[in-house]
């Protein structure tokens, strides 16, 4: 019997290979940083053949870090941010760089298709509000801008779902990243040639590859790819999934009781639910990697990245104090956040350097500054900024749903205990923290070990290979304070929603 499995995680930035046993414990990881490009503002773009690159790198590593013989490799799966655009052209080449989902080039196309009334109309299959980051507009955009790149695609891909083609050379389109695209008609779990008509898209519809499931076997370690990283030639490659969904389920959110929040490069707010929700409360209805749910998501590239730019930038005399005191900065920087209380500072920081909870041309500003304010409180209020922005998002989803018996949180936040701990007191909930540094692989090799027969289905992988680590429970003493600010943070942000346009280039 197979006893260890690899997942392979694609996220905004970051290429990582690790290896798991079938007890979901870790076993060797390796990662790699792929450039960001910005050809032009508001645009987000990776070199693909760079990336490939990267995920042969890291598979060599990983390999090679765990000492494993390639045949103990019973499976593979791929994960990575959904939404964005890789094209891959019918020469054998890439048709264009890769687009990732903080792109807003397409901003334009989404409030067209509101004002004309295509959104409304198409509803009822896609389940969702079109998004600027989507397939659905990106094309769009390249009708208008660069039509020949079109004439050569054959396929369209999600980014994980390029990086499995690469590996096996068979093209297909797993169904969680698809279902999000606005591609596909959700109620009867296919593409739809009607439904892309509406877009103006239609021409999409032959370079979508095969749809296929998570867990299923979707093509075997190419001759090539073998050569180049060590694996054996043959070893299974199951679909995969979509990363909210690989985080979900390596959270053990297999089931209604639980939300699921990511403060990732996207901030990820969501729950599984048999029945979509069609009221238009939220943005996002897709299809879950397991059969009969669909998850209900609300979501925006508000979250982890916001901090991640803030340090930095303007962070470099604690880089350099940091360094003296032989701790890593973000390490130094909750130390100095921890010192303020949540009543302590009314700066407000709205973390949108890629876009709003609502609005793809909005920008990120620090509201309320004083001249006898600390970096200590300025750090202070990016970490609430960041957290009240997922507040927005988690309101919306319980209007639709009954109280949860805890968040499962995943992504930068989770090493950091008084971010953690912020997000139990400004939601009101429990948080819990799963006993893993790298939740989207696990997911993929939750995922792997399904697909090569070592356990029957993800809610069974689930039991055996996740394990909660840390449980933070809400203080009630911070509530006033964090309602407080998190009522100016929605004022404010609905106030300067009218004056972004102002600040898109013409």
């Amino acid at each position: 019997m197979t006893t260890h499995f690899m997942g392979i995680d694609n996220g905004g930035s970051v290429t990582k290979a690790v290896i798991f046993d079938a007890a979901g414990r870790e076993l060797a990881a390796a990662s790699a940083t792929v450039p960001m490009l910005r050809p032009a503002p508001g645009h987000t773009e990776r070199d693909m053949e760079a990336l490939w690159l990267a995920n042969l790198l890291v598979i060599r590593e990983a390999l090679a870090l765990s000492g494993l013989a390639p045949e103990q490799i019973g499976g593979i799966a791929c994960t990575g941010h959904g939404k964005g655009l890789y094209l891959w052209g019918s020469d054998g080449r890439p048709a264009w760089n890769g687009i990732v989902s903080t792109d807003a080039r397409a901003w334009r196309y989404p409030e067209q298709w509101e004002r004309d009334g295509t959104a409304a109309r198409v509803f009822p299959k896609s389940m969702q509000t079109p998004l600027a980051c989507q397939p659905v507009a990106l094309w769009r955009w390249f009708q208008d801008h660069h039509p020949e790149v079109l004439e050569r695609v054959q396929w369209v891909f999600e980014v994980k779902d390029y990086v499995r083609f690469r590996l096996t050379g068979e093209a297909r389109a797993e169904i969680t990243d698809y279902s999000g695209s606005s591609l596909m008609n959700l109620a009867e779990a296919r593409f739809d040639r009607e439904l892309l008509r509406d877009f103006g898209v239609e021409d999409m519809f032959e370079k979508l590859p095969p749809l296929c499931h998570a867990t299923e076997v979707c093509g075997r370690i190419s001759a090539e790819t073998a050569a180049r990283t060590g694996l054996r030639e043959g070893t299974p490659v199951a679909a995969g999934m979509f990363d909210i969904d690989a985080c979900a389920v390596a959270m053990d959110v297999t089931d209604e009781r639980n939300l699921c929040v990511i403060a990732g490069t996207w901030g990820i707010n969501e729950y599984l639910s048999r029945q979509p929700v069609l009221d238009k409360s939220i943005k996002m209805n897709s299809l879950f990697c397991l059969p009969g749910y669909y998850l209900i998501e609300e979501s925006s590239p508000t979250s982890a990245s916001n901090n991640e730019w803030f340090t930095g930038l303007f962070l470099d005399s604690e880089q350099h104090l940091a360094r003296e005191r032989g701790v890593g900065i973000h390490a130094l920087a909750e130390e100095m956040a921890a010192s303020v209380g949540p009543g302590d500072q009314s700066i407000l920081f709205l973390p949108f350097l890629y876009g709003s909870n609502d609005n793809p041309q909005a920008k990120a500003c620090f509201i309320g500054l004083e001249s006898g304010h600390t970096r200590a409180q300025v750090i202070r209020a990016v970490l609430e900024g960041i957290v009240f922005s997922h507040r927005v998002h988690i309101e919306r989803l319980l209007a639709s749903r009954d109280r949860p018996g805890a968040i499962r949180l995943a992504g930068g936040a989770v090493n950091n205990r008084t971010w953690s701990q912020m997000f139990a007191d400004v939601m009101g909930l429990p948080v819990e923290i799963i006993d893993t540094r790298e939740l989207g692989a696990l997911g993929c090799a939750m995922a792997a070990a399904v697909a090569s027969g070592r356990y029957p289905d993800l809610q069974t992988a689930a039991r055996h290979m996740v394990r909660v680590r840390q449980r933070l429970e809400p203080d009630p003493g911070t509530r006033a304070a964090y309602d407080r600010k998190f009522g100016l943070f929605v004022q404010v942000a609905r106030a300067l929603d009218g004056v972004w346009k102002g600040f898109a280039p013409a």
